[in-house]
């Protein structure tokens, strides 16, 4: 008895195929592609993600061809539409930092810096980096990351390999993502923003009736402890507004 083989050229062409697009999205995606996870843990979740998902998508693949530039072509396809869609996904959750450099800067602790967990060898505003870092437990606690996972084998059916690559689109879709991110971050930081225009206003009107009193000094750690006191009462509301944003985002790509 013979046994053929010649159908792994393509089972390894069509394996490439997904893990190229996959890879390249698992490596931008928050939470499950950030630099604190080994580079060969995350390389060893996306074969193993690759090898769940083959049986369900191979069949809407192409076969193996011997033009070897197609190949390469669709190869670049996939790697482009995986740096795009993971790319676009990581702008989302910028709203954190911006919210948290508007929280420093009304607070009084804008030079106080940190490194960002998330990013290794960034550094920014100490509250940027605890709601980065934050934001990343939680989408992993509300199991946010498996609507990613979802979001990346829906990909294929909003972006199928034979559709051309829409840059123009893109770049829409990367300029309403920054916007929306900003957009997120000041509703984040709203309350800071009021508290931080009262708190001033009313700092300048008691220096213009004590000129002799130093307002600076005796109301900046007034100000750093009443800011600390709002940012842990109304925490659980930026949160929310956080990950609402990111599992709108990922349920854009679902269709």
């Amino acid at each position: 008895m013979t046994i053929g083989l010649d159908w792994l050229p393509n089972t390894a062409f069509v394996f490439l195929l997904l893990f190229t697009r996959i890879g390249a999205i698992l490596m931008l995606m928050p939470a499950l592609g950030e630099d604190m996870i080994p580079a060969r843990m995350r390389l060893s979740f996306a074969l193993a993600f690759t090898l769940v998902v083959y049986p369900l998508l191979s069949p809407n693949l192409p076969t193996m061809t011997d033009d070897v530039m197609a190949v390469v072509g669709l190869i670049f396809h996939e790697l482009a539409v995986g740096l795009i869609l993971g790319a676009i996904a990581r702008l989302t959750v910028s709203a954190a930092q911006v919210a948290g450099s508007i929280i420093a800067f009304q607070v009084g602790l804008s030079m106080a810096m940190a490194a960002d967990p998330t990013q290794t060898g960034i550094q920014g505003a100490i509250f940027g980096s605890f709601l980065s870092f934050l934001g990343m437990v939680l989408i992993f606690a509300t199991d946010l990351h498996h609507l990613a996972l979802a979001a990346t084998f829906d990909s294929y059916m909003v972006f199928p390999l034979d559709a051309p690559l829409m840059f123009d689109d893109a770049a829409q879709l990367a300029i309403r993502t920054v916007a929306s991110a900003f957009s997120i971050g000041i509703q984040m930081a709203a309350p800071f923003i009021v508290f931080g225009l009262v708190f001033n206003l009313g700092a300048g009107i008691l220096a213009r009736l004590m000129p002799a009193l130093q307002v600076f000094f005796l109301l900046m750690p007034a100000n750093i402890f009443v800011g600390l006191a709002l940012f842990g009462l109304l925490l659980s509301m930026m949160m929310g507004w956080y990950l609402t944003a990111f599992e709108n985002h990922l349920t854009m790509w679902r269709g």
